[in-house]
This record gives structure tokens, sequence and C-alpha cells, in this order.
């Protein structure tokens, strides 16, 4: 569960860092002069870049450590399973292999093969 949900985010924060990206106005024009100019018009030239610019190192870093979250996860999931699989497989192999005892059962006597003697002669 806490895994899916740390995707989910990391899937939508990457979606959003992309968009963050195309819109920024670089040294060429970008997409924000694509839109008339309005992230210009509503913070101000130089306000809409620095507030792209937290945005993007903002999704960046959220990408980053949701990266190592997620591996650090599957890294203890992976040794809990490996560590249970191990010892179930111990307990199998030093498990005595007895059959259950009944009460009053009792095996057979080994017999002695018998001879016949002829005493006729």
């Amino acid at each position: 569960m806490l895994l899916t949900t740390i995707l989910v985010l990391m899937v939508i924060a990457a979606v959003l860092l992309i968009i963050v990206i195309l819109i920024q106005n670089p040294k060429g024009g970008g997409l924000s002069g694509e839109f008339g100019g309005a992230t210009s018009q509503m913070f101000g030239v130089q306000r809409s870049g620095d507030i792209m610019e937290k945005l993007t190192w903002g999704f960046f870093a959220f990408i980053i450590v949701g990266t190592l979250t997620t591996g650090i996860i599957f890294s203890n999931a992976t040794t809990k399973a490996s560590t249970n699989a191990a010892t179930d497989v111990e307990q199998a192999q030093t498990a005595p292999a007895t059959l259950p005892a009944t009460p009053g059962a009792t095996l057979p006597a080994a017999t002695a093969p018998t001879t016949t003697t002829d005493t006729t002669k």
C-alpha cells in the first residue's frame, strides 16, 4: 500500500516536472511565450522564473527522495523474504521424520526358520 502510494505520487511529480520545464522561458523563448505570456503577466517576469525554478527543483528532489525510499523498501522486503525462506527450509530439514506411535501396537516378532529333521531312519 505504501509502495503503491509512493509510486503514484512519483508519476504525478514527474508529469508536473515535465510541464514546469516546458513552461519555463529559456534563452530561446520556450512555451511560455506560446500562451501569450500569461505567467509573466500574473507573477511578473522575474517572479515567474523564480517560482518555476523552485517548482522544478522541488519536483526533482521529490522524485529523487521517492526513488531512494522505494529502493530501501524493496531491499528490506527482499531481505525479509529470503530470511523467511531460509528459515523455513532450515526448519524443514531439521524436523525429525518419526511416525506417531499407536498405543498397544507391537512389531511382529522375528521367527527363526524351521528345519525339518527326519527321525524315522
